[in-house]
């Protein structure tokens, strides 16, 4: 048996955030993948300044200048003729606005960066988590085959289909958006008549695409959101074809059909998330990420929450006395700081449909050529709706909380 400090269920984005976050304060981590290999599956995803002015801190901004994109700006397009009905700018006046920019990046190249943060023998792969114990000295975690390791702190950083979120929460019933999104990758030069330096959204009536770049602007990650019916596999991986995203984008815009031909690889995902939990955590256990807050993709926020989660943790693991009750109260503050804040932002994601933009926003979805100013006030009224989201600053926040605690006392 083994004896570890803190131990992270899951090197995802969030787990090694976590894990990096935690052994960058000199705290003792190990992480334990279930995968043989340490991968990330996946294609692009949006890492807005909540995110990156975090892992600029870690050291990561160097890396991210060179396989990150920033875009210029949104642009809307009607689906139909691919014409422009609103725009969106960013880049410099993002990141001027909120002290970081907003980027879009590989998940698998992100992954690597996280990885580079923790030495090798911090990530323990081939470690399927079956069950741990909860006790007075720490808790036991037990591997498929046998293995057994102790901590003082178990993080699950598990998931959607996380077994330390059952432990906690018990079970639940998956809530099904109605929708589904096809995605995946492109060379940016199969698409000449798309800038790789920006950021488009077809609106169609029933639905929406995506398209942005990734890998220094040599690729878009498309993303393809329609109605389907539920039934489908909770799974982001699960694995499509050309003949469905050629049946999906009958009647759209030239810029958009050249997907059928030229996409690599064809991912389905059914958008599915969670009830938001009333409990993270107990004295010893806490969540993270997808497996505290599942939610869905409509604002880009997936990823980000879980590196704010990570953030957040290990400072509050760090400013708290070591023992059993120094990780209860760091757990109890971690949990206080981060449930309500990221509550809203998972139940916002639902608000951000495609199916409720339509309802509230239908000049978003219509080429109304004639009514453009009207067009970009939408636009840029739901960017301000996400305001408070992209300005937030888990780290200063702490602090700053931590001040008026003194103060008050």
């Amino acid at each position: 048996m083994t004896t570890t400090t803190i131990a992270v269920i899951g090197a995802g984005i969030g787990g090694l955030t976590a894990a990096a976050a935690l052994h960058r304060r000199g705290i003792d981590v190990h992480v334990y993948e279930r995968g043989d290999t340490l991968r990330e599956q996946g294609v692009g995803m949006h890492l807005g300044p909540n995110g990156t002015r975090l892992l600029n801190r870690m050291g990561l901004a160097g890396q991210l200048a060179r396989n990150a994109v920033r875009p210029e700006a949104l642009e809307v397009r009607a689906f139909h003729d691919g014409s422009t009905v609103a725009r969106q700018e960013m880049g410099v006046a993002w990141e001027e606005r909120f002290g970081a920019p907003y980027l879009t990046v590989h998940r698998g190249d992100l992954h690597r960066m996280l990885a580079s943060l923790l030495p090798a023998e911090r990530v323990h792969t081939g470690r399927e988590l079956t069950g741990y114990e909860e006790g007075a000295k720490g808790v036991t975690l037990r591997f498929a085959g046998g293995t057994v390791t102790r901590a003082s702190a178990l993080i699950g950083a598990d998931g959607v289909h996380s077994l330390v979120r059952r432990r906690l929460a018990g079970p639940e019933r998956p809530v099904y958006s109605g929708n589904c999104a096809l995605r995946g990758l492109v060379d940016a030069a199969a698409l000449p008549d798309l800038d790789p330096a920006l950021m488009y959204m077809f609106a169609g009536p029933a639905g929406r695409v995506l398209l942005y770049p990734v890998r220094g602007g040599r690729q878009f990650t498309y993303v393809v959101v329609a109605p389907a019916p539920e039934g489908l596999d909770e799974s982001w991986t699960s694995t499509a074809g050309p003949a469905d995203l050629d049946a999906t984008l009958a009647g759209w815009a030239p810029q958009v059909r050249a997907l059928v031909g030229t996409a690599r690889e064809v991912r389905r995902w059914a958008l599915y998330d969670r009830a938001p939990l009333e409990r993270w955590s107990t004295a010893r256990t806490t969540l993270l990420g997808d497996a505290a807050h599942p939610m869905l993709p409509h604002h880009g926020q997936g990823a980000n929450q879980a590196i704010e989660d990570g953030v957040a943790l290990a400072i509050c693991l760090k400013e708290e006395a070591s023992g059993a009750a120094g990780i209860a109260a760091a757990l109890r503050r971690y949990e206080a700081t981060r449930r309500p804040h990221t509550t809203r932002v998972q139940l916002g994601s639902r608000d951000g449909r495609p199916t409720t933009t339509q309802k509230r926003n239908p000049s978003m979805t219509n080429n109304l050529g004639n009514n453009g100013s009207n067009n970009n006030r939408n636009v840029n009224n739901q960017a301000a709706d996400m305001a408070w989201i992209l300005a937030n600053d888990v780290e200063a926040n702490l602090n700053r909380n931590d001040n008026l605690h003194s103060n008050a006392a």
